[in-house]
C-alpha cells in the first residue's frame, strides 16, 4: 500500500499510509481529540472526518473552538430539520438548507403555512431523530442516475440545482435510511453529535432569491455545541427583539414607511430629521475640519454617464428602471462616484494639487428585492457620507492611514469602542474576477496593509474578497449586545480612473493617472441611524437626543413658571420641550421615560419659590433640586463633550 505525508498543525509531519481517515488521525495524537472531532481541515477545504485522504496534506482536526466547527455543526442540524419535516408531513419538497452567521435555515415546499404550532412538532421530531444517533454518510453518484433519481422523488428544485451545479459525479448525503440530499457536505459523524439547537421561526422566500419563482416556506433555527451557549444566544435574541430599530422607531416617532409611497423609501419625522441633522452636520463638519471639499451632485443622469462608468452592464440589475426624457435615457444613480470624478476631469489638475478629497452626503437609489428590504438597514433609496480622494503614488499610503483613523474616530465618538476590520484581497487573481495589474494590485494592498500596520490596526485577511476593481478594508463595529455590523469601507479603484481618462501634470511634466479611493464611514445615514438606535436601545446619548429635556408642572399654576424655564433652557441651545397637560406629575414623568428623554424638569409651588427644577435622570432617577443656571450647565457640559452616559 502506498504512503503518503500527513503535516499537523504544529508542523509535525507523519508518514501514513494512504487512505487514512481524519478521525483515524485525531485517534493517534489523543484519545480527548478523538471525542471533540467535529470535521477537519485537509489543505484548505473542510471535509467529514471519515473522508480518506489520499494525497500528501496538511491536516488539521477541527473542533468547537474552530469557527468552521460551527459552520459543520449548523449545516447537520439544517439536514436534521429537514428529515423531521419530511416525516412529519409527507410530500414536502425540499429547496436548499445552509449554515448562516446566526444559524441554519431549510427552504420548503408546501401548500399548507407552517404555523407555530408546528414549529413545536418538527423541534420535538427533531430531538426525536437526534436520539437514533443517524449517521450522516456521502454517497457518491453518476449525475444522470441522481437526476433520474431525484426526478422519481418529485424533488424538482433539486433537479434544478443538480443541473447547474454538478460535475459528472457528485456528492449526496444520507441520513437514516429515508432521506437523501444534494450536498456538498461535510457533516457530523451522527445526530448523536448535535446537542444544542431551536427553530425560532418561519418566512416567506422565493426559490434562488426570484421573484418570480415559486414562494417557498423559510424555516430559520440556531444552533450551537453547548445548552449553555444557545441559552445566552436567546436571551441576547430577546434583547435583539425589544432593541428592533423598526419597533422603537415607531414608539418613539423617529421614522416611517409609507405604502402609499412605496417599500423601502424612509420618511423621517420631526424627531428623526433632529437626529439626521446632527449626524449629517457632525460628519460636515469633519469633512471639512479634515481638508475635503463639499460637493453637490444631481440625483439623476443620462445612461451614458453610467456606460461608461460600467454600472450600465454590470450593476443593471440594481438600478431602476431608465427613463426616457427629451434628449436622452436616464437613470437613478446607484453611486456617486462617476459624479465626483466628472467634477475632477472638469479641468486638468497638477500635482501640486493632489490629494483632492471631495465629500457629500449623496442620496442613491438602488433597487433591492422586496424579500430582502429590512427597515432602514437595507432600503432602496438612501444618503452615503460618499468621498473619494484622488492622489499621487507617493501620498496613497498616508491618505488610507487617514481615512480609517477618521473611521476610528467615528466610531468613538459614537460610543463604538470594538470593532473588526477586514482586508480584502484579490488572492493573486486566482479566480481570473479582477481588473487591474498585478503592480497596480501590490501598491493597493501593500498600501492598505501598511496603513493597518502603522495604526496598530488587526486585520483579518480575506482572499479572493476584494471588488473587482480593487482591494478594500472594511471596519466592523461590535454593538452593545455583541453583535457585528458592517460599517466604514475604504475601497481602492482603479477601473474608473481609466474609464474616465483621468489625467493629472505630475512632476516630470507629463500626463499620469491619479489613484482613486471610495471612502464612506457610516455606510449610509439610514443603516448607522437603525445601529444607533439598536445600540442604544432608542435612548440616544444627551448630545444626540432629539428631545434632552422635558419640563413637567405639576398644576396648571406653574405653567408661567414651567414656560419661562423651558425658554431659558431653548434660548442657551437646548431641545427641550414642555409637557403642559392637566395629567398627574407621575403619569408624565413615566411617558417621558418611555419616550427616553434624558432628563425631566419638575416644577411646582416650592420649585417655583425657590427659583429652581426638580431634575429626574432617565437612568439615575432623582437628581434632587437644582437652579436652572445649575442644571443648563450639566447639559451643556455633557452635549460639548459629545458624552455617552449621563
Amino acid at each position: 500500500m502506498s504512503s503518503i505525508q500527513i503535516t499537523l498543525p504544529d508542523g509535525s509531519v507523519q508518514l501514513v499510509a494512504a487512505g487514512i481517515r481524519p478521525i483515524d488521525i485525531a485517534r493517534n495524537i489523543s484519545p480527548r481529540l478523538a471525542d471533540a472531532a467535529i470535521a477537519a481541515k485537509v489543505n484548505s477545504e473542510t471535509v467529514d472526518l471519515d473522508r480518506p485522504i489520499d494525497a500528501d496534506a496538511t491536516v488539521q482536526i477541527l473542533t468547537a473552538k474552530d469557527p468552521a466547527a460551527l459552520e459543520v455543526y449548523r449545516h447537520s442540524t439544517a439536514h436534521l430539520l429537514a428529515l423531521a419535516v419530511q416525516e412529519l408531513f409527507p410530500g414536502t419538497r425540499l429547496g436548499i438548507g445552509p449554515p448562516i452567521d446566526t444559524g441554519f435555515y431549510y427552504d420548503f415546499e408546501r401548500t399548507t403555512p407552517f404555523s407555530p404550532d408546528d414549529l413545536e412538532k418538527i423541534e420535538a421530531k427533531m430531538w426525536e431523530i437526534q436520539a437514533r444517533d443517524l449517521k450522516y454518510e456521502r454517497v457518491m453518484s453518476p449525475k444522470l442516475e441522481g437526476l433520474e433519481k431525484y426526478r422519481k422523488m418529485g424533488e424538482h428544485m433539486k433537479v434544478e440545482l443538480i443541473e447547474e451545479r454538478a460535475g459528472d459525479i457528485f456528492s449526496e448525503y444520507t441520513l437514516g435510511p429515508t432521506f437523501i440530499d444534494f450536498c456538498r457536505g461535510p457533516h457530523l459523524a451522527s445526530t448523536a453529535k448535535i446537542k444544542a439547537f431551536k427553530l425560532l421561526s418561519v418566512a416567506g422566500a422565493y426559490w434562488k432569491g426570484d421573484e418570480k419563482r415559486q414562494q417557498l416556506q423559510r424555516i430559520y433555527g440556531t444552533a450551537f455545541f453547548t445548552k449553555k451557549d444557545l441559552a445566552e444566544y436567546l436571551v441576547n435574541l430577546e434583547e435583539a427583539k425589544k432593541r428592533d430599530h423598526r419597533k422603537l422607531g415607531k414608539e418613539l416617532d423617529l421614522f416611517s414607511i409609507q405604502e402609499l409611497a412605496g417599500p423601502g423609501l424612509i420618511f423621517f419625522h420631526p424627531k428623526g430629521g433632529t437626529v439626521r441633522k446632527i449626524l449629517e452636520d457632525w460628519m460636515r463638519d469633519q469633512y471639512i475640519a479634515r481638508g475635503y471639499s463639499l460637493v453637490y451632485t444631481p440625483h439623476i443622469a443620462r445612461a451614458d454617464l453610467w456606460k461608461t462608468s460600467g454600472h450600465y452592464n454590470f450593476y443593471a440589475e440594481n438600478m431602476f428602471k431608465r427613463m426616457e426624457l427629451d434628449d436622452a435615457e436616464y437613470q437613478l444613480r446607484p453611486m456617486n462616484c462617476p459624479f465626483h470624478i466628472l467634477i475632477y476631469r472638469d479641468k486638468m489638475h497638477s500635482y501640486r494639487e493632489l490629494p483632492i478629497r471631495l465629500g457629500e452626503l449623496g442620496t442613491v437609489y438602488r433597487y433591492e428585492r422586496s424579500g430582502v428590504m429590512h427597515g432602514l438597514l437595507r432600503v432602496r433609496g438612501f444618503t452615503q457620507d460618499d468621498a473619494h480622494i484622488f492622489c499621487t503614488p507617493q501620498q496613497i499610503e498616508d491618505e488610507v492611514v487617514n481615512c480609517l483613523q477618521f473611521a476610528i474616530d467615528t466610531l468613538s465618538t459614537y460610543g463604538f469602542d470594538k470593532y473588526e476590520a477586514e482586508l480584502s484581497t484579490w488572492d493573486n487573481g486566482k479566480s481570473g474576477k479582477y481588473d487591474g495589474t498585478p503592480e497596480q494590485w501590490a501598491l493597493a494592498e501593500g498600501a492598505l496593509k501598511k496603513a493597518t500596520d502603522r495604526l496598530n490596526l488587526t486585520v483579518k485577511v480575506m482572499p479572493d474578497e476584494a471588488a473587482f476593481y480593487g482591494p478594500k478594508i472594511d471596519m466592523k463595529l461590535v454593538d452593545a449586545i455583541g453583535r457585528l455590523w458592517q460599517l466604514s469601507t475604504v475601497q481602492f479603484d482603479f477601473t474608473l480612473p481609466r474609464r474616465f481618462g483621468l489625467e493629472y501634470i505630475a512632476e516630470d511634466g507629463k500626463a499620469h493617472q491619479p489613484l482613486m479611493v471610495h471612502r464612506a464611514l457610516y455606510g449610509s445615514l439610514e443603516r448607522f441611524f437603525g445601529i444607533l438606535l439598536e445600540h442604544y436601545a432608542g435612548a440616544y446619548p444627551m448630545w444626540l437626543a432629539p428631545v434632552q429635556a422635558t419640563v413637567l408642572p405639576i398644576t396648571d399654576r406653574q405653567l408661567e413658571y414651567a414656560r419661562g424655564v423651558k425658554q431659558k433652557l431653548a434660548d442657551a441651545g437646548l431641545r427641550v420641550i414642555i409637557d403642559d397637560r392637566s395629567e398627574k406629575v407621575n403619569l408624565k414623568i413615566r411617558e417621558a421615560q418611555l419616550q427616553k428623554i434624558p432628563y425631566m424638569l419638575v416644577v411646582g409651588d416650592r420649585e417655583e419659590q425657590s427659583g429652581q427644577v426638580s431634575v429626574r435622570n432617565r437612568k439615575h432617577g432623582d437628581q434632587g433640586a437644582k437652579s436652572v443656571e445649575d442644571f443648563l450647565a450639566t447639559a451643556k457640559k455633557l452635549i460639548d463633550s459629545k458624552a455617552i452616559s449621563e
